[in-house]
């Protein structure tokens, strides 16, 4: 996957410098998280490597599936793509251009596993602590996870808290047989 990732470098370099210059960050990620979804269907793929359609034809396609959910930017970039055999390149694409957009917009998605449910105002003061630990904005996402037993983990970027009862269990059976 590390070529996939050099192949779409460019090109969500490329975007993300069109978004910066229209100030319209939202646009390009909503484009291209859609465009990221169509190019994972498993028929889609089998279009992509399909030796009787051509690059043309699969543009036309894309942007009609698309549809009103592409300005004509986003077409443009479809039709490079299609070009230069690069469509399947599209949620490397998308996920590059994520991370150039949480840098620019100093922000960072986290995630909290918990084994129960959280309150707003305990997710408020997370990712607050978070936000000040990290000095970025925190997007905090929340799902539950009952094989956790109880307390929680928190995953954001590099940083890992785990605070599960779970993992103190795995701790003191790994102390009890060392």
């Amino acid at each position: 996957m590390a070529e996939l990732s050099i192949i779409a470098r460019p090109y969500a370099q490329a975007v993300f410098e069109l978004a910066k210059a229209s100030g319209d960050y939202s646009r390009w990620s909503q484009a291209l998280e859609f465009l990221a979804a169509v190019a994972m269907d498993p028929d889609m793929g089998a279009l992509f490597n399909n030796p009787r359609v051509s690059r043309r034809e699969l543009a036309v396609v894309i942007t009609e599936i698309c549809s009103e959910r592409l300005d004509e930017n986003a077409r443009n970039l479809v039709r490079l793509l299609a070009q230069n055999q690069r469509l399947h390149a599209l949620p490397s694409i998308a996920e590059q251009y994520e991370h150039l957009r949480a840098e620019a917009e100093r922000t960072i998605q986290a995630e909290l596993e918990s084994a129960l449910p959280v309150t707003e105002s305990q997710q408020q003061r997370i990712a607050e602590a978070l936000s000040e630990r990290m000095g970025r904005r925190v997007e905090l996402a929340v799902r539950i996870n009952e094989s956790l037993l109880g307390g929680a983990v928190v995953r954001a970027g590099d940083l890992v808290i785990d605070g599960s009862v779970r993992a103190r269990l795995e701790k003191l059976a790994t102390a009890i047989s060392g």
